[in-house]
């Protein structure tokens, strides 16, 4: 057991499964008190019993992140339940895999109301109560389709709007004594998004990476770690990739291939023609 999160509460939500499961499970290993939200709840109460199991302390709430009702629900419940609050990781996320000719307005919002407008009234909600408690870190998990263009329409947006919104907290929330950053992911394993794409996805992506491989939970759940703990005192407004190089420059790096692949094809004519 570490103790890199020793004391803190921490609320993740889209906790009960992917990237949120994994920063559940670690963070608890370094010494925090976890509340899992998410609105699958069988899994979610069986995760955070694993968890007590293990020796950690975590407690599982039912939560759509676009109800605001059910945010002042969970804040007081964790209020009442730990004493106090230091870190909210806005993780809870969904896809439409839709461009703008093809989603419907429902798909549109509904996106948008649980990526944007889920992780606002996440830290509407939870950061009066951070402060109170001394102040503390929020992580938003945007996504690169929050630092480049995306196939799907209403999650680009969503996520471009959640970057922005990160500064904006950042800026508001700096004399509660609250960090506000973001994380942009690149491929993650063992997630839905990767599990539910469509055929040629997840190869056409991987040949784009410049690392040659996918993430692991488990890495971007460290990153959040980082985040969360004091390590990261002086971070706030940053916007941090973790994309295996992918948006530092996959294009120049493949153009750069297929120019090498392209002489190599015109040297090897030219020997043919001569010889």
């Amino acid at each position: 057991m570490g103790e890199r999160l020793s004391g803190k509460v921490v609320l993740i939500t889209g906790g009960a499964a992917g990237q949120g499961e994994a920063e559940a499970r670690l963070f608890t290993t370094e010494g925090a008190k976890v509340a899992i939200c998410d609105i699958t709840d069988e899994a979610g109460e069986k995760l955070a019993a694993d968890v007590r199991r293990s020796g950690g302390a975590a407690e599982y709430y039912h939560l759509d992140v676009a109800d605001e009702k059910a945010w002042r629900q969970v804040t007081a419940a964790v209020r009442q339940k730990f004493g106090g609050l230091h870190v909210l990781v806005n993780n809870a996320g969904i896809i439409s895999r839709h461009g703008i000719d093809s989603i419907s307005l429902a798909a549109w919002n509904r996106t948008l109301e649980v990526n944007l407008t889920g992780a606002m009234l996440g830290m509407k909600y939870t950061a009066p109560l951070i402060r109170d408690s001394g102040g503390g870190s929020i992580i938003n998990v945007s996504s690169i389709g929050g630092l480049t263009a995306h196939y799907d329409s209403a999650y680009a947006a969503s996520k471009w709007g959640l970057r922005g919104l990160t500064k904006v907290a950042a800026m508001e929330y700096v004399d509660w004594k609250i960090r506000v950053n973001s994380i942009h992911p690149g491929q993650i394993t063992e997630t839905s998004f990767v599990r539910d794409a469509q055929p040629g996805h997840v190869e056409s992506v991987l040949r784009t990476i410049p690392m040659g491989r996918q993430g692991t939970r488990r890495e971007a759940a460290n990153l959040v770690l980082f985040l969360a703990s004091d390590e990261s005192s002086f971070i706030t407004g940053a916007e941090i990739a973790i994309d295996g190089g992918f948006t530092a420059g996959a294009a120049i790096r493949m153009r750069s291939q297929m120019r090498d692949q392209i002489a190599a094809a015109a040297k090897s004519s030219y020997s043919a023609t001569q010889g």
